[in-house]
Parts: structure tokens; sequence; C-alpha cells
């Protein structure tokens, strides 16, 4: 009997000191992929067992860019589930709405504005798009930065601008910020339907996973039928060849049907934009090696 105890000791330690060994492995990894990087970078992993945790940098405030449009996203939907709004109403779009020197796939579209679609659609192309006018124009609708604001509550989390206002100099784009820690807990709040019903988290997971912007990003190297539900934030190259922010944060599902909650933030960069798109790549990549080979 003590013969039989003693293995179950045995088995249980072993089997403690492979995880703990496989987590450690996955942060050196990571350590290794960014330690050579001109950029100051935070991460946070959550998988779907919440002790499957890991983070740098992962309670520091990094820029969220276009980021923020999930948290807009998340916002407005939850006035849609109270009644105050519906994905079905018009919204009509004035072509001096559409501002030109900023990113708009909506304006490319339909330059001379004038035209109405639905706060379902709206959502869409701010989203799956990435959209700074119709971001703009939604964040108007439910009153602003501080409606966001208000309903995120979490001193993680801040927003003081919209996108116009990020466009107005080089610091204004780091007024908006988020810690990673703080993003994958929303991104898992927000998947398990803590956060709004359950129509509205279908709908803004699947338009999340529609997004066609940074597909180099967090689904760079993945399996190419991967699902990703993610948010990207791309700031823009000053003179000095200094990019702000690369960001991406994401829910990816495994082959099994779990998923894991990711976020990346690189920040004040010299390194090629590119580069810094596949700095995210490697660490998702890297991520998907972990929770797919897991025992």
């Amino acid at each position: 009997m003590k013969k039989v105890f003693y293995l179950i000791l045995f088995s249980m330690s072993v089997s403690f000191s492979l995880h703990a060994q496989n987590i450690d492995t996955l942060r050196k990894e990571i350590t290794e992929i960014i330690a050579s990087k001109d950029a100051t970078i935070g991460v946070s992993i959550i998988g779907i067992d919440s002790k499957d945790t890991l983070s740098i940098n992962g309670n520091a405030h990094f820029p969220m860019i276009s980021v923020f449009k999930f948290h807009i996203a998340l916002a407005i939907l939850n006035k849609v589930d109270n009644g105050e709004l519906s994905l079905n109403q018009k919204l009509f779009i004035k072509k001096s709405e559409l501002l030109e020197n900023t990113w708009s796939p909506f304006r490319k579209k339909y330059p001379n504005g004038d035209i109405s679609i639905t706060l379902k659609e709206a959502i869409q192309w701010m989203v799956s798009h990435s959209d700074n006018n119709l971001c703009d124009i939604l964040l108007r609708l439910i009153g602003g930065v501080n409606a966001v604001d208000d309903f995120v509550n979490n001193p993680s989390f801040v927003i003081k601008n919209n996108e116009e206002e990020m466009h107005e100099n080089w610091d204004a784009q780091f007024l908006n910020t988020t810690t990673p820690i703080f993003a994958t807990q929303l991104l898992k709040q927000f998947y398990e339907t803590k956060l709004l019903s359950k129509k509205s988290t279908k709908f803004l997971y699947n338009t999340m996973v529609a997004t066609v912007v940074g597909k180099n990003r967090i689904k760079g190297k993945l399996p190419v039928k991967t699902k990703v539900a993610h948010r990207t934030g791309s700031s823009f190259t000053n003179n000095a060849g200094l990019t702000g922010a690369i960001n991406d944060i994401g829910i990816v599902e495994l082959p099994n049907g779990s998923c894991f909650f990711i976020a990346i933030f690189v920040n004040n960069t010299t390194e090629k934009f590119e580069d810094g798109e596949t700095l995210i790549a490697n660490i998702s990549k890297a991520t998907w090696d972990y929770f797919t080979k897991k025992p």
C-alpha cells in the first residue's frame, strides 16, 4: 500500500514539474524572441485554464492605438443589450465626417459619403476594417470617450481621445492606454459572456474573426485555418524612424476547441514595421506550440 501511495505522489510530482517546466520554457522562448529588439514590449497570455498564465511587463501601461475599438464596440453593444440602441437602426454618414488624412476603407469605398448604413454595418467597418472615421462617428453616437470609460471602469484602462485627436500630434497617440494583463482578462470575460449578452458576444466575436488588417501579427505564423478573433493597433513611424506602437490582442482557437487569450504590445520601436509584426507572430506561434503540445 505504501508503495502505491509513494508512486502516486511521485507521478503527481513529475506531472507538476513538467507543467512548470513547460510554462517556464515558453517564458524563456518569448524572452529570447524579444531580447534583441529595440522596443518596449508587453505580453500577457491566459489559457482556457486560468492557471496557465504568463506575462512580461504585464502591468505596465501601453498605448492602445486602434485596440480601443474593441472597448468601444463593447460599450456600444452594451447599449444594444439594454435597448438604448438597435443594430438595425440607420446611421446617416455625412461626407463632412469622412476625414481624408486617416485610415478609412469606408471613405475609399464611399468618397462622397451622404449614405445611410445600419449600426451593425458601422461596427463591422470599425472592428473588422479598423475604420477611423466610423470609429469617431460611433463614439459621438454613444457620448464620446467618457461613455467607454464608464463602461470599462478600470484603472488599467485609460481613454482620453478619439481617432481624430490621436492624429493631432505624436504625443496624442500615447494618451489611450491599457495593460497587457487587463487586455487578456477583458478578452476572457468577453468570451465567457460576462460583459455582453450571448447574441452580442457572438456578433462581436465573429466580427473580430473577420478582421482583415494585421494578418501578419497573431495570425501570421499559425495554421491557415486557425480561428482568431483579434483587434490590432498601429501607429505611424516618425522622421527619426520611431514607430509608436504595433499591437494585437486576440482569442485563438485551438484544435481541441479550447482557446487562449493573448495580448502583445510593441511600443516605441526602431525596428522595421514588418519586423515588429513578425515579433508578434513569433510570440503567438510559440504560444500555439505550447498549448497544442501540452499533455
